[in-house]
């Protein structure tokens, strides 16, 4: 009761961004292989999807895997695309039951047709959902995002669609990945690392950001709770941060 009271008096970012971080490290630290962390990672996921929307939060985005994951030894991207497999059925039956809006964003064409094939049926399935809109980045880079819309906005230009006075900030975000998503009013970091490693770099221009040492499969509400608190104390106006 007394916690629910506490969130109730905490101002709730409309939405969270997290790089999920030190599943590997985590595994390690307790004399097991990296993939035991990356399932363990899976399973903090769901946990957190699901506490987040009771909190309030209406967005949230993770970083499962970028465009330089695929550079890890092979037999863990191996793994880690048995895991996605395997996530994305587990997700659709979340999705189901907690009726969440799910997106994947990123260079999807790199990915095996299997997967592409699970996501156009994820997302399909629920794209009319009115709980969590929950975005999973995969095979995402932030600067090869912004490659891929100016590209199209080239494209579109010499092909006289759009003339080159009327772009700007708005007509460029309408082609990045989370076009109609709007900017993550909060970032967490686990694992204490302190950078945004090529993760939503259009986006995260006025986001608070929030460090931690926890490692993703130790991620818990409470810790969730604790990034909420101290993104509380930060002074903001307008989605600004004061005196900018």
């Amino acid at each position: 009761m007394q916690g629910n009271k506490m969130l109730e008096e905490l101002n709730i970012p409309k939405h969270v961004a997290i790089i999920l971080d030190g599943n590997g490290r985590w595994a390690k630290s307790k004399g097991m292989p990296r993939n035991y962390g990356h399932i363990q990672g899976a399973k903090a996921v769901e946990v957190i999807c699901e506490e987040a929307y009771k909190m309030g939060i209406q967005y949230l985005t993770v970083y499962a895997f970028s465009t330089e994951n695929w550079n890890r030894p092979k037999d863990e991207v191996e793994a880690l695309m048995k895991l996605l497999r395997n996530y994305l059925k587990t997700c659709l039956k979340t999705a189901e039951k907690n009726r969440m809006c799910v997106r994947v964003i990123g260079d999807k064409s790199q990915l095996d047709e299997d997967i592409r094939r699970r996501i156009g049926e994820l997302e399909e399935a629920t794209r009319d959902n009115d709980g969590l809109h929950f975005q999973i980045a995969l095979n995402y880079g932030g600067r090869d995002e912004i490659v891929r819309a100016v590209k199209s906005l080239v494209r579109d230009t010499v092909a006289g669609a759009v003339r080159v006075e009327d772009i700007s900030e708005e007509s460029l975000g309408d082609i990045l990945d989370t076009k109609g998503i709007p900017d993550p009013d909060l970032l967490i970091r686990t694992c204490n690392e302190q950078r945004i490693s090529n993760f939503l770099l259009w986006q995260l221009a006025y986001t608070e950001l929030y460090f931690t040492p926890v490692a993703w499969p130790d991620f818990t509400k409470e810790e969730l709770v604790k990034a909420i608190e101290a993104y509380n104390m930060r002074d903001r106006r307008y989605g600004l941060v004061k005196g900018e």
